[in-house]
């Protein structure tokens, strides 16, 4: 007779109740009694399906064992042993993908010297006399093209504006963004604009300006005062937070259409999490606040180590407590990090690859070149055409192909891999020299972390399912 075998999933609990994530499927999958008494009997073992229900007809009927099984099989988390397994082949998309997101790197020039930006030393993947430091109007007006060309029938496209400091070519953000709607009107499609800043630059007209076209703001900030200016100087060495502080306070104060973001960038010598959000949320009034670790070389004084990574594992963990219980008291928390992952979890995002970038997300960067993000605009190693010729699909399919999950050999068992997909691109090309290479430093970081935002997604999903429907529009 045929023998069951377990199939891939992670176990948890949540809210009291037992769980398993399913990793084939990303799906969620509440146990009962039988099911879990079902998974534990066969455990790592290859055992007979009456063989199994024999092991158990004392604790429970077999009609209810069966059932158990069957429905087991039909999640995925067990399986037949003669049952073929699912191989995943590494292929570019059979339909292309349309446009979603475009990020416009619009000055590679900044009024700011942070000792850590990727722009410098040997974490470079540009050559900095390469390109021009500004972006013209006409190659904003031939972006804004290029993005609606690719974004096909899609009805709502994002552009993004990006640095350097952004606002060193405001010029060229409003002509970009005046064209973008006019384009936009003409095709019957709307287009959704945001900025990154540094907020040195805010003064009154600017800040008038984005409220008045509603554009998403997002603040690099890195925390109070003494936090800021450990990093965060300008180039004479002197400290930003001074500066930025009013210019915050009176973007918060007027922009009140569209939840502004504080993003932080932690450090070895700046990992105190909670007390950078207390001050960020509670104190400046962030509607959001985002952390993620500096991408440079481990030989950085400044790149967070083994003990950093648990220290920020830990106050991630209470916050995730926190926002969990914000969540189930209707109240907004503002931690984006556990809020993004659980929308992941709930959407059952099963990842080929881990972000948009060189699929629905391109960067662009000063002269025009398109690369596969943001932080990749200017590289040429990373060019995947120019908004004046377009995209080159046969370079996009061979990156799709050489970057697929299945080609990164050291995830095909972690569990976690629906989520992550092996990490960010830019913090491989950074750490091992090849985007291709999945992010070994902080995996069984992102397992423990993944592990806790299920425990946080079952819980709302037990006592406050109304809160995920929001993810579901």
């Amino acid at each position: 007779m045929n023998k069951l075998r377990r199939g891939e999933y992670h176990r948890f609990e949540a809210d009291g109740a037992p769980y398993v994530y399913l990793v084939p499927s990303a799906a969620v999958f509440r146990l009962d009694g039988p099911s879990v008494a079902v998974l534990d009997a066969l455990g790592d073992a290859d055992i007979a399906p009456d063989a199994l229900v024999g092991s158990l007809v004392a604790r429970f009927e077999e009609p209810v064992l069966k059932n158990a099984i069957g429905e087991l099989l039909g999640a995925r988390a067990i399986r037949s042993v003669a049952a073929p397994v699912e191989i995943a082949t590494p292929a570019p998309p059979k339909k292309r993908i349309p446009l979603t997101t475009l990020v416009l790197n619009v000055t590679s020039k900044c009024n700011l010297a942070c000792t850590y930006c990727y722009e410098y030393g040997e974490d470079r993947v540009v050559e900095p006399s390469k390109k021009p430091r500004f972006m013209t109007e006409e190659t904003a007006r031939q972006s804004v093209d290029f993005m609606f060309a690719e974004a096909g029938e899609q009805k709502t496209v994002h552009l993004t504006f990006f640095g350097g400091e952004t606002l060193l070519n405001y010029k060229v953000l409003r002509s970009a963004l005046t064209y973008a709607r006019e384009r936009a009107a003409a095709l019957g499609k709307e287009v959704d604009v945001s900025l990154t800043t540094n907020a040195t630059l805010l003064r009154d007209e600017i800040v008038d300006w984005i409220v008045d076209n509603d554009v998403g703001v997002t603040v690099s900030i890195d925390g109070d005062r003494e936090q800021q200016n450990r990093h965060r100087v300008f180039h004479n060495g002197k400290g930003s937070y001074d500066v930025i502080r009013p210019h915050i306070e009176s973007l918060l104060t007027k922009h009140r259409r569209r939840p502004v973001g504080a993003r932080v960038t932690l450090t070895h010598d700046n990992l105190d999490v909670i007390g950078i959000f207390r001050h960020l949320r509670g104190e400046l009034g962030f509607w959001e606040v985002g952390f993620a670790p500096v991408t440079t070389s481990w030989r950085r004084d400044y790149a967070i180590e083994e003990a950093g990574f648990e220290q920020m594992l830990f106050a991630f963990q209470e916050l995730a407590r926190e926002y969990l219980a914000f969540t189930l008291g209707g109240r907004h928390h503002g931690f984006s990090n556990v809020r993004d992952t659980v929308e992941e979890i709930h959407k059952g995002m099963s990842k080929a690859y881990p972000c948009g970038a060189g699929l629905g997300l391109l960067g662009v960067a000063t002269d025009g070149d398109v690369a596969l993000c943001h932080r990749f605009a200017g590289s040429d190693s990373h060019k995947l055409g120019t908004v004046f010729d377009g995209v080159d699909h046969s370079l996009q399919d061979d990156y799709l192909v050489r970057h697929h999950i299945a080609n990164k050999t050291d995830c095909s068992q972690c569990w976690a891999r629906p989520i992550c997909a092996g990490g960010c691109y830019h913090e491989a090309q950074t750490r091992y020299g090849s985007t291709e290479r999945p992010n070994l430093h902080y995996c069984e970081w992102i397992r423990r972390w993944t592990h806790t935002c299920l425990e946080v997604y079952g819980t709302i999903a037990e006592r406050k399912p109304e809160y995920l429907r929001q993810f579901e529009a």
